[in-house]
């Protein structure tokens, strides 16, 4: 089946067979290896991208329904080389260690910004409550998005 998006502003199209997932068309058929593959039953969150400006696990998502969307990776956030302001704010704060859940978690908090701007600790923690990250206690990525928000950090 033809699937036609714009990714990243961009117009993109493949042929694919109508189970593929949109995680796997965006890495394996346009390339965006940002959208990690983390666990294939929508727990972790490492593939989170923006559809519509919604926050979505790209696993739970065929790639056929994304058609005509506007689809938002990890590899659109910055622009003419500049970092958006989450992505800043998780360096800046150290939010990332092996950073496999990084790209997932950015667009997630991405997200829950555009739904509240000014969320408290305990929103943020909520918020990101269906993201999992193994390595950094969630500590310095919820400063992160503290940071991003303008909030304390």
């Amino acid at each position: 089946m033809q699937v036609e998006v714009t990714v990243n502003g961009q117009a993109k199209s493949a042929d694919v067979e109508p189970r593929t997932l949109l995680v796997h068309f965006l890495r394996d058929e346009l390339g965006l290896t940002g959208t990690n593959v983390g666990c294939d039953t929508s727990s972790c969150g490492a593939c989170t991208v923006h559809i519509g400006g919604e926050s979505v696990k790209s696993c739970t998502v065929l790639a056929v329904q994304a058609r005509g969307e506007d689809i938002t990776t990890i590899e659109g956030m910055a622009s003419d080389g500049v970092l958006h302001p989450m992505q800043q704010a998780f360096m800046e704060c150290h939010g990332l260690q092996c950073g496999y859940c990084t790209p997932g978690m950015v667009m997630a908090a991405t997200s829950l910004l555009s739904e509240n701007p000014s969320p408290t600790e305990a929103d943020v923690r909520e918020g990101l409550e269906g993201n999992l990250c193994r390595c950094t206690g969630y500590h310095n990525i919820v400063k992160a998005v503290l940071q991003a928000s303008g909030g304390q950090s």
